[in-house]
């Protein structure tokens, strides 16, 4: 199982962003400080109060308006929904990275959410997430070659 504590400033509001994206929350661990919410079958994302992340973090926690940490990414099922998971972060009060990125294979979008934390939403071809980037380029390649 994988878990990742994330500090946030209002946990009503965290939770709120979130559920417009379309996760869920597992109330046996969410309480008026720590939300614990499913991203995978055994992984989660503990939205934590930032007194609660005190309580375990053992440094000061970093200003997330002048240092990135870490990038959170998810993946979807197609390029369309990268572009509509984005589009309702941003509504919801994230803010957009930068452009789209497309290598053809992979499709994302990042954006950061309420409390500056750096989320990635990306779409990768099955086939290249069996065989590799470089194996999936080659047999397309291949596939492009006439005969």
């Amino acid at each position: 199982m994988l878990f990742v504590n994330l500090p946030v400033a209002d946990l009503e509001l965290s939770k709120a962003f979130f559920a417009k994206l379309g996760f869920g929350f597992n109330p046996k661990f969410t309480d008026e400080t720590a939300a614990c919410m499913l991203v995978g079958e055994d992984a989660f994302v503990m939205l934590l109060t930032r007194e609660k992340f005190a309580e375990f973090a053992k440094l000061p926690m970093a200003d997330p308006t002048t240092h990135t940490l870490a990038l959170y990414c998810f993946s979807v099922s197609s390029r369309d929904e990268v572009d509509a998971v984005s589009a309702t972060a941003l509504a919801a009060g994230g803010t957009e990275v930068d452009d789209a990125e497309d290598y053809g294979f992979m499709y994302s979008r990042s954006f950061y959410d309420l409390d500056g934390h750096g989320w990635q939403v990306m779409w990768m071809d099955p086939a290249a997430a069996e065989q590799g980037p470089e194996a999936f380029a080659a047999s397309t390649q291949d596939a492009d070659t006439p005969a």
